[in-house]
């Protein structure tokens, strides 16, 4: 079986648009945050698996969950409406803050591999 080869590169790549996404305020509000996010590269995924690993000279292993979310905060957020500084990123109620770790890129979902797997079988 003879694959076609991609003929157009733009594929491969991600998206350079953003996409916007409300997020609710408070349960019981009618009021919005709109935020913007960019598409991950798979390079930006890497890095971000990275960020939450912290090996210390001792051999320990930790999980830096606060500094995987401001990896993806600044790396994937485009833009807030209203326009957050980042001292009221670190203030968001866990309400808001919860909604917001939904939308942004998970670093441990690259997708499905299954063209991989079936590629190496043959």
């Amino acid at each position: 079986m003879t694959e076609k080869i991609v003929s157009d590169k733009s594929k491969l790549f991600a998206s350079t648009e953003s996409t916007v996404h409300l997020v609710r305020v408070a349960p019981d509000s009618d009021e919005y945050l709109r935020i913007w996010v960019k598409e991950p590269t798979f390079m930006q995924l890497e890095k971000a698996q990275a960020k939450m690993i912290n090996l210390s000279s001792g051999n320990d292993v930790s999980l830096e969950m606060d500094t995987l979310f401001r990896y993806l905060w600044d790396a994937f957020v485009d833009k807030t409406e209203p326009a957050l500084a980042s001292v009221e990123v670190l203030r968001l109620s866990p309400y808001v803050g919860n909604q917001i770790k939904e939308i942004l890129p998970n670093p441990f979902d690259m997708g499905d591999d299954a063209d991989l797997k079936e590629n190496m079988d043959e």
